[in-house]
């Protein structure tokens, strides 16, 4: 559940409130009483950061491609060992 800011504009009172998401905005202030609440923007209290969490964290599992395991390196083993007997 979000935590939203909330400031009076009668009194200046500034509070937080944990609140669902579908829950009415509320209107009364309970310092004074005065119907004059208005919600904040905030920042958020995280950042996602980086490349991508779903990239680096899901999608490969730090497993290696199947296409890069062998057959590349043999090749190259391969053409270096016939061009240095020459």
């Amino acid at each position: 559940m979000p935590i939203y800011e909330y400031k009076c504009k009668a009194c200046e009172h500034k509070f937080d409130k944990l609140q669902k998401i579908n829950d009415p905005v509320l209107k009364d202030c309970p310092d004074c009483g005065e119907s004059e609440l208005v919600k904040l923007v905030s920042a958020a209290g995280f950042r996602l950061k980086g490349t991508g969490w779903y990239e680096t964290d899901f999608k490969n599992s730090g497993k290696k491609p199947k296409e890069s395991s062998g057959s590349d390196s043999s090749s190259k083993s391969t053409t270096k060992k016939s061009t240095s007997t020459n």
